[in-house]
């Protein structure tokens, strides 16, 4: 397991699902298909399920996966498929969502045009993206391994996509881990045509 994670999913384990998730489920009309990037243990993938999508989870933590797989509220006859992989690596069928709740920031810069071509190009019509990009005033900017965007590049990766909630949140706060931080996010969720 990478340092800290075992940390984190330990302060995160009650927590709900991101808002970012709430807002893109609200806006279908029937449970589909999802692909939940960097799941964790599972706060998203649980809340997938229970409104009855079926859900691939990817997590490069094995003890993430094995997390997710225990929960006790994991719905019975759940329709979940897990993989121990890298998101940044992964490939998966198309779909109607792709959920990735503070994963992104996690690929390094140079990998990331082709991780967000790969999730624009699952999307089916009227599929939807969920989750949040880093800032570049976040305290992390610059960190090796780590992409942050510009509010002006935000914009330029949602243009071939209806945006439907782009939140920009600037904030002093701790980590999960207990940790001060500057936080400079963007919340997104965004639609294919």
């Amino acid at each position: 397991m990478s340092e800290g994670f075992g940390a984190y999913y330990d302060a995160t384990a009650a927590r709900p699902p991101r808002k970012t998730l709430i807002a893109a489920l609200d806006r279908f009309a029937a449970p589909g298909f999802a692909v939940d990037l960097g799941c964790g243990q599972g706060r998203d993938t649980i809340e997938l399920l229970r409104r009855s999508w079926s859900v691939l989870a990817i997590d490069a933590e094995e003890d993430a996966i094995a997390r997710l797989r225990t929960r006790p509220d994991l719905p019975p006859g759940a329709k979940l498929e897990t993989r121990v992989e890298a998101f940044t690596a992964a490939r998966w069928p198309d779909c109607d969502l792709v959920n990735a709740s503070f994963a992104l920031p996690l690929c390094p810069p140079a990998e990331f045009p082709a991780l967000w071509e790969r999730i624009i190009a699952s999307l089916r019509p009227g599929g939807r993206f969920a989750g949040q990009l880093y800032g570049d005033r976040d305290g992390w900017a610059g960190r090796p391994g780590m992409t942050h965007h510009s509010r002006d590049a935000v914009l330029r990766l949602l243009a071939r996509l209806e945006t439907e909630m782009l939140e920009e949140e600037e904030s002093a706060a701790v980590t999960p881990r207990g940790k001060p931080k500057h936080w400079h996010i963007f919340h997104i969720v965004a639609r294919r045509r």
